[in-house]
């Protein structure tokens, strides 16, 4: 009884602060400083998740406890057999709970309940490279339609023979950053390119950066020091192209203060042919590329901290490969292997994800001594 104990005593904390912003949270002064209420309806969200599980646990061990000492009263033999199921299964269920409780109880990532913005770019490989860009960007296209996210192009380059030289979209939905987050990195593809003629298996790769999306508090910017250019867009769009001065550029000087440095953020967004809406998600794009840097320094931090195999927020690091003679597939950060490449390029990536999320937990809960 001494871990369920010790367990109990770390909820307690937990408990008492649960009930302290359960009150806060009506209070007028809080629900007016929208910021602090955003924030404090995110711990009252996930403190309900733990109470609940205490309450459960709690209650597992008082079953635990009264069956036991009921079967030492009974004499009956058919009460008693029933006593030894109800016991069994109270037993059954209790270290499900506490690993339940652990996971709980492991400090969630801030951002893991944000909306992203993803960057693909080709890397290595030329055109070929550009066309695996193109691939990946499908693949994460159909994941995100299979989850029922929403998915929007800001901005695009194509390569010469298809495919993206670069792709920029943004993906909302219900946490989506703490799924895809583990995407971050340098994906290597190996295949016959289409342009090879003598059938060698060429290396390429493409780089995926996932970016949590700042909210409006998150960031302070000076709007009326952005400088704006609209221009016309080009691509499918009919009559509109050229026509409209639809796509908007917003030039921005911000002072990095990581290195004190002043540069300039250029971003562009044709996603519409509405320039307001343009407007508005090239200055959402902004807030999240201001929020990545200054959270640049956060996010190495952590991963001094707590350098998991899984999510270090290291870019450059090589995270998974693509074989397609052999239809496999390798994430290298948890030897994750598996042969069911098209399947996978069909957006069936759930698995390996889960695999990803399993390995980081544990090494989380082996930090916090759980």
């Amino acid at each position: 009884m001494a871990e369920n104990n010790s367990l109990l005593e770390k909820l307690e904390g937990l408990v008492s602060r649960y009930e302290e912003v359960a009150t806060l949270i009506t209070d007028p002064s809080v629900i007016a400083d929208q910021k602090r209420y955003v924030k404090l309806t995110k711990e009252y969200k996930d403190l309900s998740r733990i109470v609940e599980k205490r309450r459960e646990y709690v209650g597992c061990l008082q079953n635990v406890a009264d069956a036991k000492e009921m079967m030492a009263m009974e004499d009956d033999a058919e009460t008693r057999d029933m006593l030894r199921q109800e016991l069994n299964e109270s037993e059954a269920r209790i270290p499900l709970l506490e690993e339940e409780i652990k996971l709980l109880l492991i400090p969630a990532d801030p951002e893991d309940d944000k909306n992203v913005i993803m960057e693909i770019r080709g890397g290595t490989g030329g055109d070929e490279a550009a066309l695996f860009a193109g691939d990946l960007f499908r693949m994460y296209s159909k994941y995100i339609e299979q989850k029922g996210w929403k998915m929007a192009v800001s901005s695009f380059s194509e390569g010469a023979v298809g495919g993206y030289k670069e792709i920029v979209f943004s993906v909302t939905g219900e946490g989506v950053y703490g799924i895809l987050k583990y995407e971050s990195g340098v994906h290597r593809v190996q295949r016959v390119p289409a342009t090879e003629t003598q059938g060698r298996v060429h290396t390429s790769a493409a780089t995926v950066a996932v970016l949590p999306e700042a909210e409006e508090f998150d960031v302070e910017i000076n709007e009326g020091a952005i400088k704006w250019d609209t221009f016309r867009s080009s691509g499918a769009g009919g009559q509109n192209v050229n026509k409209v001065e639809s796509g908007v550029r917003a030039r921005y000087m911000w002072r990095n203060p990581n290195t004190g440095v002043e540069e300039e953020i250029l971003v562009e967004c044709t996603e519409t042919r509405d320039q307001p809406k343009n407007k508005e998600r090239a200055l959402a794009r902004l807030r999240t590329f201001i929020y990545d840097k200054e959270h640049q320094k956060y996010i190495d931090d952590i991963a001094s901290r707590r350098k998991t195999m899984v999510s270090t927020g290291d870019r450059s690091a090589k995270i998974r490969t693509y074989n397609y003679p052999q239809g496999r597939i390798t994430d290298h950060r948890i030897n994750y292997t598996i042969y069911n490449l098209s399947a996978f390029m069909d957006g069936q990536i759930q698995d390996c994800i889960d695999h990803l999320i399993v390995a980081e937990n544990a090494e989380r809960m082996k930090e916090s001594e759980l």
